[in-house]
């Protein structure tokens, strides 16, 4: 360690051009790791907040709210089987809506309208004004972002193609469904909207997209077995339902393997040039007597301080950055992903200078000092 910060202190514009670029690598990469959990949390937030362990959708739906239409009456069946504690049902629908109260009376703003029982564990808790109520149809609950629009508690809100309105009895946060800001409303509420044209419920008494269980080992197979035309698939299963969300995390989860693996190839060429550079000295250090392992430990303790502290300020880097976003952008930081993504960028940063401690090996103490000479 001590020949390691002493070579660090002498060769300060060699090192500093090394630490410069192991920060932009590591700031890239947490910039695009903040990036894909943005659009992740963007597209399926509603999803992934509720509390429930377990999805029934329509069979042959493939997990996909849209391609799922089952009967409300299903989930006291549901919940009479073993181990489920709770089951309630779920709509969702694609609208657009236009405030009365709005100043840009013009400005139609596309939303998802979800429908949930008033009080079940699937509806989210307000933060400014009341929860919806049975008895107060027209009343909703809406997601914060919505007041960026204008809009406030009180509005009412038209709904473009429907003669329905609703009226915004509060607001909650951290809600969206596929990219869209959510707005809660009661299960007749959402199907009066959904399903105002005549037939298009399908015949279907209570027609819903869904049936959200709670509950732990819940035997899916089995319920699949015992109720006719249902598909029942863990929480997760059905976020990777969600329109998109497959795609947009593959994309983001390739380009990061690409960037790991061009930083691996890039960083391992620094170190290895850099440890060419000094051949001549490790071989005069062997010479007087200096072993390849202490060498090594020299060359290893001398890049993980280097990457420690080039990764740290890319992390802060990071955050700073995503203090200035503007607020349109879908970035979200994930602790847990910033420290997987920094221990794998120290990780790749301490196997990359392997390759030049193996060549410290095979430099020749004679050799060095003849050319020295």
């Amino acid at each position: 360690m001590f020949l390691a910060i002493r070579e660090l202190k002498h060769g300060k514009l060699r090192f500093l051009m090394i630490g410069v670029i192991t920060v932009l690598i590591a700031w890239l990469v947490f910039i695009l790791s903040g990036l894909g959990n943005g659009l992740s949390t963007l597209s399926a937030a509603t999803f992934k907040n509720m509390d429930a362990s377990y999805v029934t959708f329509e069979e042959g739906s493939r997990s996909s709210m849209s391609r799922s239409l089952l009967s409300e009456t299903l989930a006291d069946q549901l919940e009479k089987e073993a181990n489920v504690s709770a089951a309630s049902a779920m709509g969702a629908t694609m609208g657009t809506v236009r405030s009365n109260s709005n100043s840009n009376d013009n400005e139609k703003i596309d939303v998802a309208i979800l429908g949930v029982e008033p009080g079940s564990f699937l509806e989210p808790k307000v933060i400014e004004g009341n929860p919806l109520q049975a008895k107060e149809l027209v009343d909703v609950i809406a997601n914060d972002t919505l007041k960026k629009k204008g809009l406030k508690i009180g509005d009412t809100l038209k709904i473009e193609g429907s003669l329905e309105k609703l009226r915004i009895a509060g607001f909650v946060k951290n809600e969206t469904y596929n990219h869209l800001p959510a707005i809660f409303t009661s299960l007749d509420k959402w199907r009066a909207i959904q399903f105002a044209a005549p037939g298009s419920d399908k015949g279907i008494k209570k027609p819903v997209n869904a049936i959200m269980l709670q509950g732990d080992n819940i035997d899916a197979k089995k319920m699949n077995q015992h109720f006719n035309n249902t598909e029942t698939v863990t929480k997760a299963e059905a976020i990777k339902g969600m329109p998109g969300y497959k795609e947009e995390n593959g994309t983001i989860t390739m380009m990061l393997a690409f960037l790991l693996a061009i930083s691996a190839f890039v960083l391992g060429v620094f170190f290895y040039v850099l440890t060419l550079q000094k051949s001549n000295q490790f071989g005069i250090l062997k010479a007087i007597g200096a072993s390849n392992r202490f060498l090594g430990r020299a060359i290893v303790s001398q890049v993980f301080l280097l990457s420690f502290t080039s990764i740290a300020a890319g992390i802060l880097l990071t955050y700073g950055t995503a203090l200035i976003l503007p607020d349109e952008m879908p970035f979200s930081l994930d602790p847990k992903l910033v420290i997987l993504y920094a221990l794998l960028l120290l990780v790749i940063s301490i196997l990359s200078s392997l390759v030049s401690v193996r060549k410290i090996t095979k430099v020749d103490p004679l050799q060095a000092i003849g050319r020295v000479e």
